[in-house]
């Protein structure tokens, strides 16, 4: 009985240690990489994100199998409208948001995959910890993410939806704040 006790105690212990889901910083900078397999489509940008007002802006090179285009694009969940300036012809189209707001954080639902170390865990300052979820949005949406550990900076974040296909974005040169608050302001040729 004391052994079974004890095996139940440090099963409880061992699940009680693993990482669970977490918040990132709600508002940050950061360049990334998407990709969009399903649409022929590969973009860098660098974006801004608010997640306590649901809102995103990206300035994007896009490559659409060979052609290259540039947008700034403002994503106001908030409101419910997605503002989409062409850079090359300053043409601005402006649409209703109908899919959700996706934070980049991991959401609750989120399940804990493991962990790992990026670049040389052998050699000091050289390396960070991070930690993969995956799950299912309540909308059914599949999703992943990776991030740094213990802070919660997204790594990597993707998902899948009937809708939107597999989206996979990968983030780097991260800053905490948002620089100019101005940025979430619609573009003059949008308005």
């Amino acid at each position: 009985m004391q052994s079974l006790l004890l095996v139940l105690l440090l099963g409880v212990t061992a699940y009680a240690q693993l990482p669970r889901p977490c918040t990132s910083p709600p508002q940050w900078e950061a360049r990334m990489f998407t990709e969009d397999n399903s649409k022929n489509f590969t973009g860098f940008a660098k974006g801004s994100y608010d997640e306590t007002q649901r809102r995103f802006r990206e300035i994007e090179e896009v490559v659409f199998g060979s052609d290259k285009e540039y947008f700034d694009v403002l994503y106001l969940h908030n409101v419910g409208k997605e503002y989409r300036l062409n850079l090359k012809t300053r043409k601005c189209n402006v649409t209703n948001l109908m899919r959700p707001f996706r934070p980049f954080g991991i959401p609750p639902e989120g399940q804990f995959d493991g962990s790992a170390t990026v670049g040389a865990s052998g050699v000091p300052n050289e390396f960070m910890a991070v930690n993969n979820f995956h799950g299912n949005f309540s909308d059914g949406a599949h999703f992943f993410g990776t991030v740094t550990s213990p802070d919660c900076f997204p790594i990597t974040s993707g998902f899948y939806s009937e809708d939107s296909g597999f989206v996979h974005r990968t983030f780097f040169d991260l800053n905490v704040g948002i620089a100019d608050p101005n940025v979430f302001i619609p573009p003059s040729e949008c308005l």
